[in-house]
């Protein structure tokens, strides 16, 4: 499988005719290899159009696109969306496609053999949590919004490309597909390490996503490029804090990641089983509920005592309420789980959707109180981000990023 290749945009501008300013000016971007970068900043600020002059979707009017060291300004822009992954919202599915055409699609146009293309939506499919049993032949009207958005990743990982490009991809879709999409994402992310550049509005998505984070004002003047953990402890400036938000050191559950706490056990029983049985071991452990899994192993249910002892047999399909969060999403995921279904915890499940835990509201207030104490400091040097003679880089002396308008740059 293909890994990531680094992005270099070098002092980019992008003019529209009869516009005084350039939509983008003077952008020089550093995105290193295999990492996510997340572009955030106000509506019409230059994000998207940065991010479509990387696939040349949009032309760029000056400066240099290199990407793995090769400047694709020169070469044919068909060719070079072949080599890019490209997510928009809702997916941009084919609706008179099934699931696997709409996957194959680039594969196909690539020459690849029937074999070969069929071999690689089911592992795509697999990939994005999809049965390709269920879904390969179903039509995009006949998917939920969340699906759709699983299928547009699928189609973009189709033809393994380095590179991902994602504009606003799970902003369409209800905040709890939404949080699961972006823990299937992180999940992907592990297993296939692309360089990836997102487009968001949503600065917490941009935290808990992002290795790195640029922060945009008009005309894609970056104010600050570097990681969530120091954009939250060190604003760049007031346009920062302000875009930011209040609640800043409850942010910072955002950085944290509920597979770095640890969970609790618990009891376990298979869809369909005797519930009598689930019962007597719930008791016997002293726990006052029981995880129903499927035959894969994913979480279907969560009776308590008092619901098993009203059952002769365990509950075989999904409760659409049950509280479940994977174990890429963030603490903030976690406790909003929480407070939505009243349960006090919510069940932590890995690759594939299987259960691995039982984490608690005691588990996050200690998170939190860790996060209000100390924000986690990364030692990482700090990929460029400038505009031509907009604004100056400074270094500091832990290798970081703090980008400010010229004239103003800060003295660390």
């Amino acid at each position: 499988m293909a890994s990531g290749r680094s992005i270099f945009l070098d002092a980019v501008t992008k003019r529209y005719p009869g516009q005084k300013r350039p939509a983008v000016d003077g952008v020089t971007l550093e995105i290193p290899e295999g990492q996510v970068v997340m572009l955030v900043g106000p509506s019409g600020c230059g994000k998207t159009t940065t991010l479509k002059m990387i696939n040349r979707l949009i032309e760029p009017t000056e400066g240099r696109i290199v990407l793995g060291g090769e400047d694709v300004t020169t070469i044919n822009g068909d060719e070079l969306r072949r080599r890019i992954g490209y997510v928009i919202q809702a997916g941009g599915l084919f609706p008179h496609m099934t699931v696997a055409q709409n996957v194959a699609l680039v594969p196909k146009m690539l020459g690849w053999d029937k074999a070969r293309i069929a071999e690689r939506v089911e592992e795509l499919l697999e990939l994005v949590g999809l049965d390709p049993d269920v879904y390969r032949s179903r039509f995009p009207k006949e998917l939920s919004g969340g699906q759709q958005q699983r299928v547009g990743v699928a189609r973009a990982l189709a033809a393994d490309p380095p590179v991902l490009l994602m504009d606003e991809p799970f902003g369409a879709v209800d905040p709890i597909t939404r949080q699961r999409l972006q823990d299937e994402l992180i999940r992907i992310q592990q297993e296939v390490r692309k360089t990836m550049v997102i487009v968001t509005h949503d600065f917490d998505e941009a935290v808990k996503l992002g290795d790195w984070i640029v922060v945009f004002r008009e005309g894609a003047q970056i104010v600050q490029y570097d990681t969530p953990e120091r954009i939250l402890a060190e604003p760049a400036d007031e346009f920062v804090e302000n875009f930011i938000g209040s609640g800043a050191a409850l942010k910072q559950l955002g950085l944290r990641r509920v597979r770095e706490v640890e969970a609790a056990d618990a009891v376990v029983a298979h869809a369909g089983g005797n519930a009598a049985e689930a019962l007597r071991r719930a008791e016997q452990a002293g726990h006052n509920h029981a995880v129903v899994v499927d035959e894969r192993g994913r979480p279907i249910s969560w009776p308590s005592r008092r619901e098993l002892s009203r059952m002769t047999r365990l509950p075989t399909e999904l409760d659409p309420a049950l509280p479940v969060v994977g174990s890429g999403a963030t603490l903030n995921d976690a406790l909003d789980t929480m407070l939505v279904s009243s349960a006090g915890a919510t069940l932590v499940t890995g690759r594939g959707g299987v259960f691995e835990g039982v984490v608690d509201v005691e588990t996050i207030m200690d998170a939190i109180t860790m996060a209000r104490q100390s924000a986690a400091e990364r030692s990482s040097e700090a990929p460029v981000g400038t505009n031509t003679g907009a604004v100056d880089v400074v270094i500091d002396d832990e290798g970081a990023a703090v980008t400010s308008p010229q004239g103003s740059a800060r003295d660390d």
